[in-house]
């Protein structure tokens, strides 16, 4: 199976990217860049073939590119994204899954929703209904993904930007999330609460290897007590902006 992850360079605009649930703070371009180049080599060393979608520069917030589409086995629903200055962002992304040979659907007005507010556990979507993401754009995901399989489960997104700003999920279906950020973590059967704000988002590269925030090695430990080999990269200049590993890139996994 091929693993190849899209990835967006920063626009020149990243200090203008919107902050919705934490106190804006200068972001370095430099460092986000040399940072961004860091988090593009860890992808690359565990086996995954980036391919940069074209820039968006006039969009502040393109880099987050998990925000423009859905993957959902080898179908990509591009989003629409609940900000109005990012709905921009989907047509670079759209034409590169493409030229991949991705089957495209699109989420239509007056549906939103962003790709950070969807989280996959097998065929299971949770998908967060927050201030992204409406009611219209989960009842469109859900009649998408039923003919493949997928079931949609709406969950409430009230304490930060996007539900994979709260919760990701472990290889094994674990869901790992700070409890001050989830609304409600029974929702999921099997939850694990992590010591860190910025240890809510992992990037599953495998079965065995995790990616997460430099900024939460008690959680990094925590993941290794697991038996999981994890790599920590820097990001600290996309968490001024409530950006987390999983936003900079999206992964595809079924083209074979």
């Amino acid at each position: 199976m091929s693993k190849i992850a899209l990835v967006r360079q920063p626009s020149p605009l990243l200090d203008n990217g919107i902050v919705d649930h934490i106190e804006k703070v200068t972001v370095d371009l430099e460092r986000a860049r040399d940072q961004w180049q860091g988090y593009v080599a860890a992808l690359q060393q565990h086996g995954w073939k980036t391919v940069e979608v074209e820039a968006a520069d006039d969009c502040p917030d393109s880099v987050f590119i998990e925000d423009t589409v859905v993957m959902f086995k080898n179908v990509a629903v591009i989003s629409r994204p609940g900000a109005d200055s990012r709905k921009p962002e989907t047509a670079g992304t759209r034409r590169a899954l493409e030229a991949l040979g991705c089957p495209v659907v699109e989420i239509q007005a007056p549906g939103t929703l962003d790709g950070g507010d969807v989280l996959k556990i097998g065929d299971t979507v949770y998908v967060g209904r927050g201030g992204r993401t409406n009611a219209e754009g989960v009842a469109q995901l859900r009649r998408i993904l039923a003919p493949l399989g997928g079931n949609v489960v709406a969950v409430p997104v009230t304490k930060v930007l996007h539900l994979k700003t709260a919760v990701t999920a472990l290889p094994d279906g674990t869901v790992i999330g700070y409890p001050d950020f989830v609304d409600n973590p029974a929702v999921f059967s099997r939850f694990v609460a992590v010591p860190e704000p910025h240890g809510t988002a992992v990037v599953c590269l495998s079965d065995s290897e995790l990616l997460i925030s430099a900024s939460a090695p008690q959680t990094a430990e925590m993941l290794r007590g697991f038996g999981y080999a994890v790599t920590e990269v820097e990001i600290s200049e996309y968490e001024k902006l409530e950006g987390c590993p999983t936003c900079l890139s999206v992964r595809v996994r079924a083209l074979d």
